[in-house]
C-alpha cells in the first residue's frame, strides 16, 4: 500500500506542478499581449485572442481536408489535384456514377461529340513538331505535353532529378526555368529547354551580362534542345524571379553566378531588351552563337505590343521570328511573387492564347512560329482546349508539382515544403525520393496525352492538334452554350 500510495502521491504532485506551470504561463501571456502594441486584438483580448491566429494557420487545413467540396478550392480543387493522384498510378483513371463538376458555370468548355467518332484502329498518333527551321539544329518536338520551367532553387535537388529521369522516360521537355543548368536537370537524359532570365543566370559574367562562351558551354550539351528568353511570367509580369535568401546555397549560387545566403532578385526585364527590335536581336543573336532553336516566354494582355513585334519581323524577313512564343497566364504559379501581380496583373490563358494564334494567323506567321501554351493547364480537358485555342504545345508546372507529390501546402516560399520539392532542407528534402517518384512522373505525362487523344477521338479528329475550336462549345451566363469560333473567329 505505501508503494501504491507513493505513486499516486508523485502523480498528484506532477499534476499541480503542471497546473501551477499552466497558471504562471498563463499569467506570463497575460501580461505580455496586455503591454505589448503591435496587436489590438491581443491588447483586448489577453491570451485568448492568440487562439485567433492559432485557427488562421489551421483554416488552410480544415477548408482543404474537411470543408471544401471537390470543386472548389483554389487554386486547385480536389478534383484537379486526384485527377493527377490516379494519372500518376498508370492503372486507368477512370471514375464512377457520373461528373461531380457543374456543368452550367459560365466559361465551361463543353466538347462537341462527333455522331461517327475513328474507330480506335484509326486513331493517329501525334506527330514530332519542327521547331527552329532556320537553325543549324532544328529540334523535332515529340509530345504536345511538356514540362514547365521550374527553377533549381525554387524546387529542390531530388524534384529536378525525378522531373529530368521522368521527362526521358515519357518522352517530354523538361524546362530549367530561370535557375540555370544544373547537373540534376542533365542526370535523366531527357530534352531540356533552357530558359534565360532577366538576370541571365548560368550564362551571365561577372558583370551579370549575357556569356557567349557560357552560351556556348549550355548549348555543347546534346540534350539542351532550345533556348527560351523569359520576357514575363504569368504570376509576377512586370517583376524578375525571386528566391529567398535561405533557398540560396552555395550550389545554387554556383550554379547562378551569384552570392550564397543573398537573396537572387531577377531584374524586372532584361537591361539589354527595351524594344521589339532589340529583343529580336537578342534572339537572333543567342541563336547564332548556340545553333539551336530559340523562342520567348511572355504574358499578353493587350495586343498592340505583339503586333508590333509581328510588322517588325515582316519588315526584316520570317527567318528573323522567334522560333516560338510561349503565352503565360496572368493565374500562373510560382513560389514567390507580390501579391497584387498574382492577383490582379495579366490576362488569363483563357483569352490571350487565342489573341496570339489569331494575330500570328493575320501576320502569316502560324507556321513559321510555334505556339506554347502554359498556365494553369493540368488536365486533359485544359490540355484539349488549348489545342482547340491554337496552341502546338502545352506546357504545365504545377501538374508535375502535384504528380512529385505536391498537397498544395502553399509553403513553396518558405523552404519548408513538407513533401520535399520546394525546400532545401534536408529533413524534409528525405521524403521525396527520386527513383520512386521519377515513374509517377513519366505516368502522368502519358496518362494525360492518352486521354487528350481520346477526346480528339470523341470530336472526331485522329489525333488532339487536329481538334479545331468549332469542336468545342463555351457555357455563357444564362447556361446556354455557343461555339468557340463564334467567341474567337478565325482572322479572314
Amino acid at each position: 500500500m505505501n508503494a501504491v500510495s507513493d505513486v499516486l502521491f508523485f502523480f498528484a504532485v506532477l499534476f499541480i506542478f503542471a497546473i501551477g506551470l499552466a497558471v504562471l504561463a498563463t499569467v506570463v501571456m497575460f501580461v505580455i499581449d496586455r503591454t505589448q502594441k503591435g496587436d489590438a486584438v491581443r491588447r483586448n483580448y489577453p491570451v485568448v485572442g492568440r487562439f485567433r491566429h492559432i485557427f488562421t494557420e489551421l483554416g488552410e487545413f480544415f477548408r482543404q481536408y474537411f470543408f471544401a467540396m471537390d470543386r472548389e478550392e483554389l487554386p486547385f480543387n480536389r478534383a484537379q489535384r486526384d485527377y493527377v493522384k490516379r494519372a500518376t498510378t498508370g492503372k486507368g483513371n477512370t471514375i464512377a456514377f457520373g461528373s461531380t463538376r457543374n456543368l452550367e458555370v459560365p466559361g465551361t468548355p463543353i466538347f462537341v461529340n462527333a455522331p461517327f467518332p475513328p474507330l480506335d484502329e484509326q486513331a493517329a498518333k501525334t506527330e514530332p513538331m519542327q521547331i527552329g527551321p532556320h537553325c543549324r539544329t532544328p529540334y523535332m518536338a515529340p509530345s504536345i505535353f511538356n514540362i514547365s520551367g521550374m527553377s533549381f532553387g525554387a524546387i529542390s535537388k531530388p524534384a529536378v532529378k525525378a522531373l529530368s529521369r521522368g521527362a526521358k522516360q515519357a518522352g517530354i521537355w523538361l524546362n530549367t526555368g530561370e535557375g540555370g543548368l544544373s547537373p540534376y536537370h542533365l542526370q535523366g537524359e531527357c530534352d531540356i529547354v533552357f530558359q534565360i532570365g532577366t538576370a541571365k543566370y548560368g550564362v551571365r559574367d561577372e558583370d551579370g551580362n549575357l556569356s557567349d562562351d557560357k552560351l556556348r558551354e549550355i548549348a555543347a550539351h546534346d540534350t539542351v534542345r532550345m533556348f527560351e528568353v523569359k520576357m514575363a511570367q504569368g504570376a509576377k509580369p512586370g517583376k524578375g524571379g525571386i528566391l529567398p535568401a535561405e533557398k540560396v546555397t552555395k550550389r545554387i549560387a554556383e550554379i547562378r553566378g551569384i552570392r550564397e545566403g543573398e537573396a537572387s532578385i531577377s531584374p524586372n526585364r532584361h537591361l539589354d531588351i527595351s524594344t521589339v527590335g532589340e529583343l529580336l536581336d537578342f534572339i537572333a543573336h543567342v541563336r547564332e552563337v548556340t545553333g539551336k532553336p530559340v523562342g520567348f516566354k511572355t504574358v499578353v494582355s493587350d495586343d498592340g505590343p505583339m503586333r508590333e513585334l509581328f510588322e517588325e519581323i515582316k519588315r526584316r524577313g520570317d527567318e528573323h521570328a522567334p522560333d516560338f512564343i510561349t503565352v503565360d497566364s496572368g493565374d500562373g504559379g510560382t513560389g514567390a511573387s507580390p501579391m497584387p501581380l498574382m492577383d490582379l496583373v495579366g490576362v488569363t490563358i483563357r483569352e490571350s492564347l487565342p489573341m496570339m494564334s489569331d494575330l500570328l494567323v493575320e501576320f502569316g506567321l502560324r507556321e513559321r512560329i510555334r505556339l506554347i501554351a502554359s498556365g494553369k493547364l493540368m488536365v486533359p480537358s485544359d490540355v484539349a482546349w488549348a489545342l482547340a485555342a491554337g496552341a502546338d504545345f502545352v506546357t504545365s508546372a504545377r501538374g508535375f508539382m502535384f504528380s512529385l507529390g505536391c498537397i498544395q501546402a502553399l509553403k513553396c516560399n518558405k523552404n519548408t515544403c513538407p513533401t520535399g520539392i520546394t525546400t532545401h532542407d534536408p529533413r524534409f528534402q528525405k521524403g521525396l525520393v527520386p527513383k520512386d517518384k521519377f515513374d509517377k512522373v513519366a505516368n502522368y505525362a502519358k496518362t494525360m496525352i492518352k486521354e487528350v487523344e481520346v477526346i480528339a477521338h470523341s470530336v472526331g479528329v485522329t489525333e488532339p492538334r487536329g481538334i479545331r475550336r468549332h469542336h468545342v462549345r463555351i457555357v455563357q451566363d444564362n447556361g446556354r452554350s455557343i461555339r468557340m469560333d463564334e467567341i474567337w473567329p478565325r482572322p479572314k
